[in-house]
């Protein structure tokens, strides 16, 4: 059984060995234990280590028991980390002003101010913002953690005291009231601000579906469900209406509390007010039309005598002076009163997933007309640099560059330590991305004044709020030889993976910027964080390592070496000697273009780390050098825009997998061989036992960091799950191209024995090559894969081979050969390997991209970069099975197109001025998608200049600012250069003129082609039918371009104890131990929820397993509430439609079926349905799954004739992604024979089970049960029909008078329904008894010590409880 795993690359601080043992202490798995030990400097990023391949990383050490079983030293203290977090939370009781006291649950590590945060947020006590939690009548320091406080224990009363406001308090409540006003109003995810996202979940299963279970519908109530979908949810409608994406939530029509309430014009108080307690003044207009002035007072609120016009602070009369803003309205206006309760009744109803702040802003591409009302909060944020929280931190702006690099400096010997650290890691990068942004957009619309404000535009840098901004131009020809401006945009990413890849390995002592790209309104801006001192100095000053002028004259530093040694192992990099400009040579540990530079800090910072990884000579094509066959077959090398492409890390990781099971192999076959002529000679018997096979430990050893027994492991665990599944992917093609299994399981069982025996210490292998004839077979096979050592396999590449301007000492001449050979090797490997078996995965099923994001992250996955889509999308084109791959060509030429659309975008933007923005923007969308031939473009009429003037705007210089050139673009012009940027971008040619001859060429949709291009440019539409195809008047009109967004590229921090928890929870379900396995995944989600807060991708993928495993074992409420949390979530981070949430709809959608919530099943699926086809169309084998689905729940509530319309569309795409002969046919097969038994149409159900059991017989055999079950089913079919045949032909005999035998038509019954349902989800039960579940255990502990030894093939596939999930976790 194969469960997916994730790809997402947890980094491993250097942590100590955590010992993960079983927390139950079953003696019954004594075998399985997992030892998670994390060796310091290994780091779990899915092959961090060399030859460590992509696998499974929790698959791996579950293999190192019989090697390792002398724990390392240090794993004992580890013993009660985990213990630590679950530390037992005690209850306090609260006393709050004017309400009874409450009893409230707290853990002992959080803070005073987290108890602030909880009562802000209860309904009862939310309009409260400044006060003192008092215990026996002491205050309570906010930042203190409640264990540290004195006396406070289980049930102390702890006092709410309201404490006199200063402005800043004042500011903070006023602030606080409007947001609990506001908390229903989705403007704020609309317009993509204060991490505000979407979620629409709630109006499918109005509210809570923990509360709704509760009233469960008797069986009788089944017939008042009302099934009937919305027309454009049928299967085969051609309408894809954009409206139903966001449905009218009801919770959303704001309730009215006041008409206004902004600040005054009187503000802020003058001098003698002051010295009478006056804050500021606030004007307020109530629902009822009262205009009222309000003063903020040391001592409250209270009303003032000031009007408009005249200035009268002394105090109203009566003037109820109250110390929340909240009882001050509540006393003058009933409508406020009425309305705030009930408001925040709902709030507190809403599940807290709609309400938490997401870590990263998500941006909608659709919304709907939102009114603009007045906000004095939102609109004195505009004005202020503010961001976030500023004003709460002593001394203003923060200094982002000491905050990223003092969190990674926190300690992380322990777990407590590491998570702390990194929650401050986590939180910090989430905050700086969001103030990047900001910064960038401020840059771009031109409210940042530039630090070299006289050179032209492009050339400008700017600082502000402690960031650095650059545009992504080649200013001063720095990159003229690289490709000019296209190398520099593409230089802010490359630099970006390289940070990343930097701060995965994490080596202390070494130091990266904060660094985000930003796409904005055409322009790339690199935000990053400032050295301290480097804006001071000149920059030759400032480089002590590498090189400012790529590689003519180059410096060293013997501490740089030092620290950039430590990552050379994990990334691959070999350190290797340049010369400089005086000839000299200069030693290196990265690519030239690295700089090192000591801050004022005394930290040691790299930056421009733009070559980390190697170049990719596909796309660099070097005069006088030939590529490998495969290579120049396809057409390789290629010219490309810049010469800046390189290979990415995970095709590297996946390449020097590849070649270390080859040179396992070939290892062992020379062994072999030797063994085989000793055995001849008998002579050297005794040499035998120890040292023939001493040298590959060696090898495997000290490059594996892990045991030996885990590095041979991938020769047969790659194929037997890698290859089916999309773990991570990158190790699959190493295993199918090197021949069989069985040749790998033997060849392994020769090595593994003596592998083991001398794995000893952690990787250091301390026994030295005696033996000659052993040692010249590691060095043959280290040589044939390239190995940089001749003794271990060692493979790492040289990032400065063919850097123009790098010139390499003349001694080294042969190593710079083996280099460049290796670069050759892996640019081949890129299109031999990787991309073949990327086409595999899609024809196997083991991989659906949906629409263009999922299909990038899938080819990434692999080490594809984009640029290589066109020599995919061919390769498609040549396979013989091109049908079956249909839908991935499709979601192929639309990433494609729209991708070559981007890139003309960009350029077009730049050139538009921003009182035209709209109208360009709409202009641009109509000439790609609307039919309509001639689409002008509307220029913004200039209502506000008069005729005259005018005129002389005419002539000025181009470019100043009033450029039109935008307008005069067409459709068939943009066509054409859409065309042929696809030819010159991705080598692939379109033969289309027209956005309609694509659409008819290549099945695409006009709805997905916006959605794609939208997401990619950041285009905000607004959410309405639009009509492409009228040949008569345009699609879009300036009205409907609501916002452009930006596009964010940052560092994700990785919580990785979470990750490893997550891993090993995953490892154990899929050996059938899932009760262990829930509590590994639970224990995962604590620690996630430690790291990221309570909203996360990961989280996300962690409650989805969760639920699945609560659904397996019987609890379906609680699989329910999983999923439930796991939608909202999905919702929030990816976003509303994205393939992922789909996905979570339908789990979802099964549970609520499970729990008796029929009709919330089908509007969830009628959800994903619609999804789906807004995404990517109904041709998608997905789509069958959907369907399956849905025509099942209809067949349960009896609604047969459209039950069959879902199933027969089902069999009809399965039989075209699986080929008619495949066992999912035949269950297709089956659920229509179903309905038609159901419908008494015997005929055409004998018809279709006749197939099924066709399929069965051919493919299982005669013996097999399924084959057994269909022909049972057919026989009760055939007596079905007989007997009705029967009575037919009586009737027609005897007339009215006859005896009629009564027929069992039966309706399904839930629970075969849910049986039915479980099979196609992937869900496979079986009944076992206690005994048997012994035995099992027993079995699967004895094949697994087996496969340990390498004895058998692959134990994993028979297991006590299959769960094969179909979808990757992402």
């Amino acid at each position: 059984m194969v469960s997916k795993t994730d790809d997402i690359p947890a980094s491993v601080p250097d942590c100590n060995p955590v010992d993960l043992a079983d927390k139950a202490g079953d003696g019954a798995q004594d075998g399985e234990t997992h030892h998670l030990k994390a060796p310091c400097e290994h780091s779990a990023k899915t092959a961090m280590v060399n030859g460590d391949g992509a696998h499974d990383h929790a698959e791996e050490t579950e293999h190192k028991q019989d090697a390792n079983d002398e724990a390392d030293a240090g794993e004992e203290s580890n013993e009660q980390e985990v213990i630590v977090i679950q530390d037992t939370g005690f209850t306090v009781k609260i006393q709050a002003p004017g309400t009874e006291p409450f009893d409230l649950q707290v853990s002992p590590q959080e803070m005073v101010q987290e108890i602030h945060q909880v009562l802000m947020d209860r309904e009862d006590t939310c309009h409260r913002t400044c006060f003192s939690l008092q215990l026996d009548g002491n205050v309570l320091d906010n930042f203190a953690e409640l264990k540290s406080i004195e006396g406070l224990q289980e049930g102390s009363l702890l006092k709410v005291v309201e404490e006199p406001y200063t402005v800043r308090e004042a500011r903070i409540h006023v602030r606080h009231i409007r947001d609990l006003l506001k908390s229903l109003d989705p403007s704020d995810a609309y317009n993509g601000v204060d991490c505000n996202s979407l979620s629409f979940l709630s109006v499918f299963t109005d509210g809570d579906l923990g509360e709704s279970g509760k009233r469960k519908k008797k069986g009788n109530e089944l017939e008042q469900i009302d099934c009937t979908p919305p027309e454009h949810i049928l299967p085969g409608s051609k309408e894809r209406p954009l409206l139903p994406l966001q449905p009218l939530n009801k919770d959303w029509k704001p309730l009215q509390c006041l008409k206004v309430l902004t600040m005054s014009g009187w503000n802020p108080p003058p001098g003698n007010r002051k010295m009478h307690g006056d804050l500021m003044y606030l004007y307020i207009v109530t629902v009822e039309e009262r205009h009222v002035s309000v003063t903020a007072s040391t001592r409250g609120f209270y009303l003032n005598q000031s009007t408009t016009y005249t200035f009268n602070p002394k105090p109203a009369n009566p003037s109820f002076l109250s110390h929340s803003l909240v009882e001050l309205l509540s006393q003058i206006s009933p409508a406020f009163k009425k309305n705030f309760t009930a408001l925040q009744k709902k709030r507190v109803q809403r599940h807290p997933f709609e309400r938490i702040a997401t870590p990263f802003q998500v941006y909608s591409w659709t919304a709907p007309q939102v009114d603009h009302a007045m906000d004095c909060v939102r609109a004195e944020d505009a004005y202020t640099s503010r961001l976030g929280y500023e004003e709460h931190i002593p001394g203003q702006t923060r200094d982002w560059n000491e905050e990223l690099q003092t969190t990674r400096e926190l300690t992380r010997k322990n777990l407590p330590e590491r998570l702390l650290r990194e929650r401050a890691i986590f939180k910090v990068h989430s905050d700086f991305a969001a103030a990047a942004t900001r910064g960038a957009m401020a840059v771009i619309d031109g409210n940042v004044m530039a630090i070299n404000p006289g050179e032209e535009t492009r050339m400008q840098m700017f600082i502000w709020n402690n960031i650095f901004f650059s545009l992504g131009f080649d200013v001063r020809d720095h990159y003229r030889e690289l490709g000019g401006d296209a190398a520099a945009h593409a230089a802010p990413t490359n630099d970006l993976n390289g940070v990343r890849a930097y701060g995965a390995v994490d080596v202390e002592g070494l130091y990266t910027l904060g660094t985000v790209v930003v796409d904005y309104r055409g322009y790339r801006v690199t935000a990053q964080s400032i050295i301290p001192g480097i804006l001071e100095r000149e920059q030759e000053q400032s480089v002590i390592y590498g090189s400012i002028d790529f590689g003519k004259t180059v410096v060293s530093h013997s501490k740089y070496l030092e620290l950039l040694e430590k990552t050379s192992r994990p990334l691959k990099i070999q350190r290797h000697s340049v010369l400089n400009e005086k000839d000299e040579k200069v030693e290196l540990c990265s690519s030239v273009e690295c700089k090192g530079i000591i801050g004022n800090d005394g930290r040691h910072y790299i930056l421009d780390l733009l070559r980390t990884f190697p170049p990719d000579l596909n796309f660099l094509p070097v005069d006088g050098e030939e590529l490998s066959a495969e290579s120049k077959r396809l057409g390789f090398p290629r010219q490309h825009r810049h010469r800046l492409a390189c290979l990415r890390q995970e095709l590297i990781e996946a390449f020097v997998e590849h070649r270390y099971l080859l040179f396992m192999k070939m290892a062992a076959l020379q062994l072999m061989q030797q063994k085989a002529n000793r055995d001849s000679n008998k002579t050297d018997a005794p040499a035998i036992t120890e040292t023939s096979d001493t040298p590959t430990v060696t090898s495997a050893d000290t490059n594996q960091t892990q045991t030996a027994a885990a590095a041979a492991e991938p020769l047969n665990a790659t194929e037997a799950s890698t290859n089916s599944t999309s773990q991570t992917d990158s190790s699959a093609p190493a295993a199918s191209q090197t021949g069989t299994e069985k040749e790998e399981s033997s060849l392994k069982s020769t090595i593994i024995g003596s592998l083991e025996s001398a794995a000893t210490q952690n990787g250091e292998c301390k026994s030295p090559l005696e033996d000659p004839k052993s040692r010249e077979v590691v060095l043959n096979a280290c040589r044939a894969v390239g190995s940089i050592s001749n003794t271990s396999f060692d493979i790492r590449f040289n990032p400065d081979i063919f850097s123009p301007g790098v010139r390499f000492p003349e001694d080294i001449a042969e190593d710079i050969q083996k280099q460049k050979q290796l670069l050759k090797d892996a640019a081949a490997f890129l299109v031999s390997c990787q991309i073949p078996s990327l086409i595999k995965d899609y024809l196997d099923h083991s991989a659906l991209p949906m629409d263009g994001a999922t299909l990038t992250e899938a080819l990434h996955q692999r080490g594809i970069n984009v640029r290589y889509l066109g020599t995919v999308l061919e390769f498609v084109d040549k396979t013989p099975a091109k049908t079956q791959l249909e839908h991935f060509y499709r979601i192929g030429i639309m990433e494609l197109i729209t991708r070559c659309a981007k890139h003309i975008f960009k350029t077009y933007l730049q050139g538009v001025e921003l009182s035209a923005l709209s109208a360009a923007v709409s202009h641009f969308l109509n000439c790609f998608l609307s039919s309509f031939t001639d689409a002008v473009a509307h220029l913004p009429p200039d209502e506000l200049v008069s005729r005259r003037k005018n005129r002389k705007r005419r002539n000025r210089v181009p470019g100043g600012g009033d450029n039109t050139a935008w307008a005069s673009l067409t459709p068939s012009e943009l066509w054409k250069n859409i065309a042929s940027e696809a030819q010159s971008y991705f080598y692939f040619s379109i033969h289309c003129e027209s956005v309609d001859q694509v659409v008819e060429k290549y099945g695409l949709q006009k709805t997905t082609l916006l959605r794609e291009i939208s997401i990619k440019t950041g285009i905000q539409i607004l959410l309405k039918e639009y009509n492409f195809d009228s040949r008569h008047k345009p699609t879009f009109t300036e009205e409907d371009i609501l916002n452009i967004f930006p596009v964010v590229k940052h560092v994700n921090p990785k919580a990785s104890d979470a990750f490893h928890f997550f891993q090993s929870g995953q490892a154990k379900v899929q050996q059938g131990f899932l009760k262990e396995g829930c509590e590994l995944i639970n224990e995962a989600l604590n620690l996630f929820n430690n790291v990221y807060g309570a909203m996360h991708v990961e989280i996300c993928a962690c409650l989805r397993l969760l639920a699945r495993l609560n659904y397996i074992m019987g609890d379906h409420p609680e699989a329910l509430s999983n999923q439930q949390k796991a939608v909202l979530m999905s919702e929030r981070v990816l976003g509303i439609e994205h393939p992922n949430t789909i996905q979570e709809y339908m789990h979802l959608a099964l549970y609520c079926f499970a729990n008796g919530q029929l009709s919330t099943a089908l509007k969830l699926l009628y959800r994903a349905r619609y999804l789906m086809l807004l995404v990517c169309g109904e041709d998608h084998p997905e789509m069958a799954l959907i369907d399956s689905n849905i025509g099942l729940v209809l067949h349960g509530v009896m609604e047969y004739d459209l039950s069959l319309r879902f199933l027969e569309n089902a069999l009809t795409i399965n039989s075209k992604y699986h080929g008619v002969r495949s066992l999912k046919v035949a269950l297709s097969h089956h659920l229509v024979a179903r309905v038609y038994e159901s419908k008494a149409e015997f005929r055409s159900a004998l018809q279709h089970e006749k197939e099924g059991y066709t399929i069965y017989k051919n493919q299982m055999g005669e013996a097999h049960e399924k084959t057994k079950e269909s022909s049972d089913y057919l026989k009760y079919l055939t007596q079905q029909a007989v007997a009705l045949q029967r009575t037919m032909n009586e009737i027609y005999k005897n007339g009215s008078n006859a005896s009629i035998m009564p027929l069992k038509f039966t309706a399904p019954s839930m629970a075969s329904v849910l049986e039915q349902l479980n099979i196609i989800n992937g869900i496979i039960f079986i009944p076992l008894s206690q005994k048997d579940l012994e035995n099992l255990k027993a079995e699967v502990q004895r094949r697994h010590q087996l496969q340990e030894l390498g004895k058998t093939e692959d134990s994993t596939e028979e297991n006590p409880m299959e769960i094969e999930d179909k979808i990757p976790i992402d």
